[in-house]
């Protein structure tokens, strides 16, 4: 392989997920404390003890529930509240430097899924900007396009000017990350951070797996020491990947 090209994810790739959940939940919290009168401040930690034990898709149900409150507050206002604040979040320790470095010998860009609006506020937040020649968010291509399907990939490369089998794309959830970006014929790496959201999930069948694993953004170095793709690299068979236990492996919230 002559790689040429490194394309992104965007959660819990670039940055940590868990930090634009807790963003939003602040945002949430501030929202019912000047609209309802609901004390900000234990409004957060509760929706924050949800998360962390594990709560995901239901959470806002489930806190409006335990307060009594599905009669005043809709779920469907805490969503909009939290899609529509802007983010406080930062790139995950490493990504910056890691951008500096990659940035004079590959083309770089970015592949993510989730509502277009929310994606875009999550990338603007990180100032990365100026590192990617091509930025693919799977929704502006519709619905049906959003990841495990193979169209973002495919959209990304052509607006590299690349060949898939010279790009090599890097992100953390073996549930939908890499199928599709296998299927065109990137090479795949999995970041799998031991705090990451997807940090305990599995690939659910061999055509999921990535090619290749790494647990911190400074392994990634290694890995694309040079054009090869193939310098430092062990197989995903061959990680001694021992993860943190975590609540849960699903998508952070119901949002």
């Amino acid at each position: 392989m002559s790689l040429e090209a490194v394309v992104f994810d965007l959660d819990d790739t670039l940055f940590a997920e868990r930090q634009y959940v807790l963003s939003g939940f602040r945002a949430v919290a501030k929202w019912l404390d000047e609209e309802h009168g609901v004390p900000g401040g234990p409004a957060f930690s509760e929706l924050r003890d949800l998360f962390e034990g594990g709560v995901r898709l239901t959470t806002f149900d489930e806190w409006l529930d335990g307060r009594g409150l599905s009669h005043e507050v809709e779920t469907r206002e805490l969503v909009e509240v939290y899609r529509n604040h802007v983010p406080s979040i930062s790139p995950a320790p490493g990504v910056e430097a890691l951008l500096e470095s990659l940035g004079p010998r590959f083309l770089l860009g970015v592949v993510s899924d989730g509502y277009a609006q929310v994606q875009r506020g999550k990338f603007a937040a990180l100032h990365l900007e100026h590192h990617f020649q091509a930025v693919v968010f799977s929704d502006d291509l519709g619905r049906a396009y959003w990841k495990p399907s193979p169209r973002p990939f495919e959209v990304v490369t052509e607006r590299l000017g690349i060949a898939a089998a010279n790009c090599m794309y890097v992100a953390d959830n073996p549930t939908k990350d890499f199928i599709g970006a296998r299927s065109v014929g990137m090479k795949t790496v999995r970041l799998r951070r031991p705090e990451g959201v997807y940090a305990l999930a599995e690939p659910p069948t061999e055509a999921h797996k990535p090619d290749f694993e790494v647990t911190e953004t400074a392994g990634l170095g290694p890995l694309l020491e040079d054009k090869s793709g193939e310098v430092g690299l062990r197989q995903v068979g061959e990680t001694n990947y021992t993860p943190r236990t975590i609540a849960s492996a699903e998508r952070p919230t119901n949002v």
